[in-house]
């Protein structure tokens, strides 16, 4: 059976921060992938997070091979939910929009498993804790008890129902994006409870799908620090939906001491629009096949 050619146009996001070892092999075969198996309109973008090393260099050395990858740079560090919301504003011009790690823990094929799943809801995440998923070179026994203490939290708080919130895999229509970009406030790894919960509030549908997933050497998480930052965050999400935000103005110094303690991105404050002056667009800049 022929592949379709109707498919719908979509954008695969990658925040990266400090990738030059890892996200080549990843692009290549992100790449490869989908120009032989998506006859919709794809491309990827790689959201640099204050980058210090050659990960823009080696996006550029990719693109090459495949044109329709690129790089927005942000030379500050603007966290990986930064990085993420600022991506995001290219939503609308197209009809999906998602994310995937920069360390290849999600495969392309699972990845495309999520996208063929969007007509059944608003938002389809990859979830390793559901039946059917596959995990290969498993988590430490403290990640996987920090990760399910986590979600119990975050349970508890919330009410979601979603067995893993965390995988860093994710595709949405860019119609609800749309909805729900200005209340997309969390910098830090705490993003995608910021993102569902959103989402949920908003009444939109998700959809989990069992995944194959692969722990990667070379992460960049903290157990102590990440976990305190993500704690402080899902605190903060839980308090604006809240009838008491408002009563928390005067701790706001002491929440920016504490995120700084903790050498973690700031959340934003209310957002309008969103806009592009702070990054650098480097699209131009990459070089394209002849």
């Amino acid at each position: 059976m022929g592949v379709p050619t109707d498919q719908p146009s979509l954008l695969l996001l990658i925040p990266a921060y400090n990738e030059e070892q890892r996200i080549e092999p990843v692009l290549r075969e992100y790449g490869a992938y989908f120009r032989d198996h998506y006859k919709g309109r794809f491309e990827i973008v790689v959201v640099l997070n204050g980058c210090v090393d050659g990960t823009f260099s080696v996006v550029q050395r990719v693109a090459i091979e495949f044109p329709f990858i690129s790089a927005l740079d942000f030379p500050s560090a603007i966290g990986k939910g930064g990085a993420l919301i600022e991506g995001l504003k290219l939503a609308p011009q197209y009809d999906l929009v998602g994310y995937v790690d920069a360390d290849g823990a999600t495969a392309p094929p699972d990845f495309l498993d999520l996208v063929t799943h969007v007509g059944e809801a608003d938002c389809v995440i990859a979830s390793r804790w559901m039946e059917g998923a596959v995990l290969r070179q498993a988590q430490t026994s403290r990640r996987q008890m920090a990760s399910r203490v986590f979600h119990l939290i975050v349970e508890v708080l919330f009410w979601m129902g979603i067995k893993d919130t965390q995988c860093g895999a994710k595709v949405m229509k860019s119609s609800a994006i749309a909805l729900i970009h200005e209340n997309l406030r969390i910098s830090d790894m705490a993003f995608d409870i910021n993102l569902l919960y959103a989402l949920k509030r908003a009444e939109f549908k998700i959809l989990e799908r069992p995944t194959v997933w692969t722990d990667k050497v070379g992460s960049k998480v903290v157990l102590g620090k990440t976990s305190l930052t993500m704690l402080l965050s899902v605190i903060r999400v839980r308090l604006i939906y809240s009838p008491f935000y408002v009563m928390m103005t005067p701790l706001r110094p002491l929440e920016s001491w504490l995120y700084r303690k903790l050498r973690a991105p700031l959340p934003r404050q209310k957002m309008g629009r969103p806009n592009r002056t702070t990054a650098t667009m480097r699209k131009s800049d990459l070089p394209r096949s002849s």
